[in-house]
């Protein structure tokens, strides 16, 4: 599929179809004004008819609208105007998606990049536009026998910008493109089983992705581990069949003596809980607890293929958490690569695990900042829901930047505290640390709490995407969050936002 900008009179305009939206009470936007206009009054008497009263998400198909060049005119309803915003600015553009679909339409124009969003300017409008599209028309059928037959005939899709705003919102299209582009990436090796989308299947994907774009890729073994030191991470591993892997990826678009970002992503491949089993239902949806992992690989992807200007480092904790002969057992205690001791009270806590040993490698870049990425708790789902990713830093500054980094993707994140108060609840009798505090109360924090104990040397922050990462229900799968808010992130430190 192909996404373009055009500038120009709408009704003048060479495409299988124009989509313009209608406000609630049956008043057309500025763009369908002018094609109302050249229309002499068409799209008003329609609407006089009542067929459309502009209800957000609802559609209606014009065809031989006369004065227009296309070959259909399709009326997406935006609500009240008054409400119109950049989520109704989304959901709008998915509504066109969503009705021209399965019309044969191949190219279409879509003006509602012209609509005013209070805040945001054309880039932004058409950088948004390019993701929804994105996430409207995803599927996921790489591994069925037969693939979906119903895929839709868009080929083609413009977005309509004054002139005065082309050049930027060419940019904008590309970002959008890229970033769409790391999403989908994201999406597909969430949604693999996970007898396919091992450790070693995630380090292959990084090798790939490293010769793509020219990156720098190193994949540690057990044996490479072992040698570091990192008892943590291998505690995890010890269950299962599937050799775990450390896999390192180094873009380098920045000064040479530039401190890296650097980003760390859970790969648990699958997550049975260990010898802390847990319950069967719904367990077939631990295959997406390597979703940290996966967003990173496709951070990685959209910021090489926009080619900023930083250096970035990626460290992806990859291994199975399985019960057997071998698995780390309740009540045992291991030593990370910091030294620190941890007792294990629950091997279902292995996400920590895992990311601690992350962490403490990561002291060796010298980083400006590190961002850790995590399907990490349960109790973030019950405090956040689907909505926002939960975040935590040691950071001020850094959480601020992430923050607005998801509010101006759409990609949203809530901070929660991160208080010296909530580490009297990590105490063990007989180890430096416990791997869970032993109450339910503020699980997501305490879980924050324990990887704060490795990030003493450099600015932090830690985001829990356990109800973001991907969605339950008839609509399971992954969603490819939150690569739209780390592109964002890197997109305004590389000063191209």
């Amino acid at each position: 599929m192909e996404f373009s900008i055009k500038s120009g009179s709408p009704d003048k305009a060479r495409c299988d179809c124009i989509a313009v939206g209608v406000f609630d009470s049956r008043t057309l936007s500025a763009p369908a004004q002018r094609l109302d206009k050249s229309a002499g009054g068409h799209l008003t008497g329609i609407l006089h008819q009542g067929d459309m009263e502009g209800k957000a998400g609802t559609s209606l198909l014009l065809h031989g609208t006369p004065g227009i060049t296309a070959g259909r005119v399709l009326l997406v309803g935006l609500g009240k105007e008054a409400e119109f915003g950049e989520k109704a600015y989304r959901e709008a553009v998915a509504a066109t998606l969503r009705a021209l679909k399965h019309t044969g339409s191949e190219d279409v124009l879509i003006t509602l990049s012209e609509l005013s969003v209070a805040k945001r300017n054309a880039a932004w409008r058409v950088r948004q536009g390019v993701l929804a599209a994105h996430d409207t028309l995803y599927r996921s059928d790489q591994l069925k026998s037969k693939k979906d037959n119903d895929k839709p005939a868009l080929a083609a899709i413009a977005f309509a910008v004054a002139g005065k705003d082309s050049k930027s919102a060419g940019t904008a299209l590309s970002q959008g493109e890229a970033i769409a582009q790391g999403m989908n990436l994201t999406r597909e090796l969430g949604n693999l089983p996970a007898n396919i989308c091992t450790p070693t299947y995630l380090a292959q994907q990084a090798q790939k992705l490293a010769k793509q774009f020219k990156l720098k890729c190193t994949v540690l073994d057990h044996a490479g581990m072992e040698k570091l030191g990192m008892g943590s991470l291998l505690s995890v591993a010890h269950g299962s069949h599937q050799p775990p892997r450390f896999i390192v990826l180094e873009y380098r678009g920045g000064k040479a003596k530039a401190k890296p970002v650097v980003l760390v992503g859970k790969g648990v491949t699958f997550d049975t809980g260990g010898i802390s089993l847990k319950p069967g239902a719904e367990m077939d949806e631990m295959k997406y607890d390597m979703s940290g992992a996966a967003s990173v690989l496709g951070t990685f992807h959209a910021l090489a293929a926009m080619k900023l200007p930083l250096n970035v480092v990626g460290l992806i904790p990859a291994t199975e958490n399985m019960p057997g002969g071998a698995a780390t057992r309740p009540g045992d205690i291991v030593t990370s690569m910091s030294g620190q001791t941890i007792e294990i009270l629950n091997t279902d806590a292995e996400g920590r695990l895992i990311l601690c040993d992350a962490l403490t490698y990561a002291e060796r870049f010298e980083p400006d900042c590190v961002v850790d990425i995590a399907t990490l708790t349960g109790a973030c789902v019950i405090a956040l829901g689907a909505v926002a990713s939960g975040l935590m830093a040691n950071d001020d500054a850094l959480a601020e930047a992430l923050l607005e980094a998801g509010h101006t993707s759409g990609d949203r994140a809530w901070q929660l505290p991160l208080w010296e108060d909530y580490q009297e609840m990590l105490k063990s009798n007989f180890a430096d640390i416990p791997n869970i505090s032993g109450s339910r109360a503020a699980g997501t924090i305490t879980a924050a709490c324990f990887l704060a104990r490795f990030t003493k040397k450099y600015r932090w922050a830690h985001l829990d995407v356990a109800g973001t990462a991907w969605r339950s229900g008839a609509s399971k799968g992954s969603t490819g969050r939150p690569v739209p808010l780390l592109a964002h992130f890197l997109l305004k430190r590389a000063r191209k936002l």
